[in-house]
């Protein structure tokens, strides 16, 4: 391996560890951490940390201060509605096309298999895993549509669906399998081809999670 390709590899190595500390919820919004500490962490220089903290910076989940270190950054006000609004709105439109076209079997066997997983993480209250197994059920409804360029844009919503889900699931894990029900709900309704019913199961769903509509600013 040459020396580019180390630091590049370490840097990667870094900014992987710090967004998941990040998205976990481990480090919360206010959080200060340093290069220091994420270097000891990581093992490595404090140059490939920097090149992760800048990319973070970019991502706007660190704001960077000189002499300080880095501050992670809530969730702007306003953006956990804008998430869920656009989340609503792509998976009502999966959820039509579907209707028109059918649930394919392999799809509808993978959401199955992720609520079972989702069962699983509610028994042992495992907030952050089952944070990313919705996030992944819930694309995987928009990927079932068939629509590349509407599942290729739903995962872009990934990294913040999962730190609101985090945010907002932590204080009550009794949650968890509740939204597994839910989504056996949600499913239900995607292979009796009826979208009205889960746009509106939809609603309820992320409205019990995050909040009636304009009041998700603290994600």
């Amino acid at each position: 391996m040459t020396e580019g390709a180390g630091r590049v590899s370490a840097a990667q190595t870094a900014y992987a560890v710090t967004k998941e500390l990040i998205l976990s919820g481990e480090l919360v919004a206010g959080s200060l951490i340093s290069e220091g500490e994420i270097a000891e962490r990581v093992r490595v220089s404090r140059t490939p940390v920097r090149e992760a903290f800048l990319r973070l910076q970019a991502e706007e989940l660190l704001a960077l201060h000189p002499k300080r270190g880095a501050v992670v950054v809530p969730v702007p006000a306003g953006e956990a509605a804008d998430v869920l609004e656009l989340r609503q709105a792509l998976e009502l439109s999966a959820a039509q096309r579907i209707a028109r076209d059918g649930l394919g079997t392999d799809a509808e066997h993978r959401l199955r298999e992720l609520i079972d997983r989702q069962r699983a993480l509610a028994r042992t209250a495992d907030v952050d895993g089952f944070a990313a197994v919705d996030e992944a059920f819930h694309r995987g409804i928009v990927e079932a549509s068939g629509n590349r360029l509407a599942g290729r844009f739903y995962a872009t919503l990934g990294d913040r669906q999962r730190r609101m889900s985090v945010s907002a699931l932590w204080p009550r894990p009794q949650r968890l399998a509740v939204l597994a029900d839910e989504h056996e709900t949600l499913l239900a309704h995607l292979t009796a081809g009826r979208p009205e019913s889960f746009d509106a199961a939809l609603r309820a769903h992320l409205a019990a999670t995050h909040g009636a509509p304009g009041r998700h600013d603290a994600g």
